[in-house]
């Protein structure tokens, strides 16, 4: 969510910003929209003022027998009555379209976030770790996997596509590379485990920027069994006689009353990550002063219908509509956002270290970055089977952008006044793509695979996933 003040302040500049993130210039529609919500408010309030002021003086004027006083009171009143539902709609119109707009418009981004069109102005600013030089062709996770217990076909049996079973060794290497993360991020760089849901509100989604714009990539899940019995209960015990002789526009009309009752049932987002619930964890909050960022972790399940990645790493293990990451999350002051920032992707960034897999930081241009993020920074991790990099791990500072929509503040030490607190929040790192990431690193010609030495004390003795005939 943006700050109007801003945008009134400063309408060239934000259009500018929209025109970096490839969105429509919106200023002078959202200072219109303003203007209408501010005059209207301003009326229904002097309104009410004035039919507060008109009612006591009604009963003063009949007290001094003033009746013809009293009743030209009582014609105002019944006027402005008349008049407040006018206002109380323009009201309510205006602020809605304005938040509508403000709700589907990307963060603004950093002053050096380079600007660009996708992937492809991405700049890189560093790498690390020497690739492996191997003496026989490496081949892809996809390839090795069936022999080490990754089964594609079985979790398409069980789901359809998108679904991958894991069995024996590998299933355990997978467990350890998330204990691992965890264990790192909790004991070495200082963050607080948790363990949230993964069914989370509306209010949830939106609050951290995933609703309305990634609906579409959201999984939604209702609870049926709850909206069934709503219906049920809604249907008048002689319905069936009433619409017997019913005209189909009241049948239908009968029928979505009952639909109705029906969708007040709960209703639930499947986690596209745990950035949701661990960010909104603070949501209506007012902190302390936050002379500590308050830094959160935690290693959970997340759903992705990937409905905008139609046809893309179909193959394999690298996109999945359920998967395991460790997320990290931190809630600031805004001074010190850009330095937790570098914090923060520095801790993901020794994860791949701690395993030596090679990967390089890139800072997203202003086309390739996350709707909510004002800077990114995605870590990419090397593939000698694809002979490629590709995203382990994205570190995004989101500003006070998230905090706008789910009214998150803190109060500095000594002021009444208090602020929006910064959100930022990152992988720490995507588990499957780090399970990728070892099997295509640490494989021999003969399709077993190395257990990183950073894991052995994870995987109960075992150092070597074996290939089974």
């Amino acid at each position: 969510m943006h700050d109007i003040a801003f945008i009134r302040a400063n309408p060239e500049s934000f259009d500018a910003a929209m025109r970096k993130r490839g969105a429509e210039p919106a200023a002078d529609r959202i200072v219109t929209l303003d203007a209408k919500k501010r005059e209207a408010t301003t009326k229904v309030q002097q309104a009410q003022s004035r039919r507060n002021e008109a009612s006591k003086a009604i009963g003063q004027a009949m007290g001094q027998g003033d009746k013809d006083k009293a009743e030209a009171l009582k014609a105002e009143v019944a006027e402005i009555k008349a008049s407040m539902p006018e206002w109380d709609k323009a009201e309510r119109t205006a602020g809605e379209e304005l938040d509508h707009l403000l709700a589907t418009l990307p963060n603004i981004p950093a002053d050096d976030v380079p600007e660009g069109a996708d992937e492809d102005d991405n700049v890189e600013v560093h790498q690390w770790g020497e690739k492996r030089a191997f003496d026989f062709e490496p081949k892809e996770h996809a390839d090795l996997g069936p022999a080490l217990g990754m089964e594609f076909e079985t979790g398409a049996k069980l789901s359809g596509a998108r679904f991958t079973f894991l069995r024996g060794d590998i299933a355990r290497l997978h467990r350890a590379l998330a204990q691992f993360m965890l264990d790192r991020q909790t004991r070495e760089n200082g963050y607080t485990e948790c363990n949230p849901p993964v069914l989370v509100s509306d209010d949830a989604m939106y609050g951290t920027d995933k609703l309305p714009k990634f609906a579409e990539d959201s999984f939604f899940a209702a609870d049926m069994s709850t909206r069934e019995k709503l219906f049920w209960q809604a249907m008048p015990d002689d319905f069936e006689q009433q619409m017997a002789n019913t005209k189909e526009g009241d049948f239908r009309t009968k029928l979505g009353e009952m639909l109705d009752v029906a969708d007040t049932a709960e209703q639930f987002w499947l986690v596209p990550t745990s950035e949701v619930p661990l960010t909104f964890s603070v949501a209506g909050d007012i902190l302390p002063d936050l002379a500590e960022p308050m830094r959160l972790t935690a290693h959970t399940l997340c759903f992705r219908s990937e409905a905008g990645s139609a046809g893309r790493d179909t193959r394999g293990f690298i996109r999945q509509h359920q998967f395991e990451k460790v997320e990290l999350v931190s809630i600031c002051r805004p001074e010190d956002s850009e330095t937790e920032h570098e914090r923060m992707t520095k801790c993901a960034e020794g994860v791949l270290e701690a395993l030596n897999l090679p990967y390089r930081r890139m800072l997203l241009c202003t086309g390739d970055m996350g709707f909510g993020a004002r800077k990114t920074f995605d870590l990419e991790v090397w593939l000698p089977g694809q002979s490629a990099w590709r995203e382990i791990s994205s570190c995004s500072n989101t500003g006070d952008f998230q905090a706008r929509r789910m009214n998150a503040r803190y109060r500095p030490e000594g002021e009444k006044k208090t602020q929006f607190v910064h959100t930022l929040n990152g992988s720490g790192l995507a588990v499957g793509r780090t399970l990728v990431a070892v099997m295509e690193n640490y494989q021999n010609a003969d399709g077993s695979v190395d257990v990183p030495e950073a894991l052995h004390s994870y995987m109960g003795g075992v150092t070597k996933l074996e290939p089974k005939n």
